[in-house]
């Protein structure tokens, strides 16, 4: 597990661009465009699985976006945690403009973002959970201007997944089927009728996003779209064609 001290060592020492290798940064300006300067739009994985919301993207999963979302999540660069949760507030920010898919109600909470489980295994392995990490950082960019927003890690997997990596969409789709739930108790939040918004660093099958889907509804929650970081290019011609 990364000691302390690693932590403020990326933070406050960075040696080189996570994504270009520049020296000197830790994310330099030209790949903290390429994260979240573009447009998000709606992503389509082919094929698409049963139950799958709408899904958003900041950014293509190519080169340096690529490279940043692997510093972050495999190798613990934890202060790439604020460029990443700015590209997902986008994304969420993105599903909002789509015309529908989202619309916070004056009276009611705030926004619910609901990160996609991690397995116990892969997180004590990274020492960090990557994906409720940039939640968090979305949430607070979110807020900050002006959008009410919050993290609800209310997901578990309920029993053992393969590694994702590897297994084509069908194969996925299979592996995590009724594999999640809702903590108990959930109903609460969606009292005050809020929406859920589900959230994610990638999609690439949409296989563990349409089964997040599936065990919010289950119960009971009401979900608006899901928002990512970051999608394979294909999923942005798919919704284009």
């Amino acid at each position: 597990m990364r000691g302390w001290w690693r932590d403020v060592a990326d933070l406050v020492l960075p040696g080189e661009c996570a994504g270009c290798g520049l020296p000197r940064h830790a994310l330099c300006e030209g790949c903290r465009a390429r994260l979240c300067g573009g447009r998000p739009s709606r992503v389509v994985p082919e094929p698409v699985p049963a139950g799958l919301p709408d899904v958003y993207a900041a950014a293509r999963y190519a080169n340096g976006v690529r490279a940043v979302l692997l510093a972050h999540k495999e190798r613990g660069a934890v202060g790439l945690a604020e460029p990443l949760g700015a590209a997902l507030a986008g994304a969420v920010l993105g599903a909002r403009r789509s015309g529908g898919a989202w619309d916070v109600r004056a009276g009611s909470g705030p926004l619910l973002l609901v990160p996609v489980p991690s397995a116990r295994r892969a997180v004590a392995g990274r020492g960090h959970d990557a994906g409720r990490r940039i939640a968090l950082a979305a949430a607070g960019a979110l807020r900050a201007g002006g959008v009410p927003a919050r993290v609800a890690a209310v997901l578990r997997l309920r029993r053992a997944v393969a590694d994702q990596s590897g297994l084509d969409a069908r194969q996925r789709s299979a592996n995590v089927a009724g594999a999640m739930g809702a903590v108990s108790g959930v109903g609460r939040l969606w009292q005050e009728g809020e929406q859920v918004m589900l959230v994610d660093d990638l999609v690439t099958t949409g296989a563990s996003l349409a089964e997040a889907a599936r065990a919010v509804s289950a119960a009971g929650g009401r979900i608006a779209a899901a928002a990512v970081v970051a999608a394979p290019p294909r999923a942005f011609e798919n919704h284009r064609n």
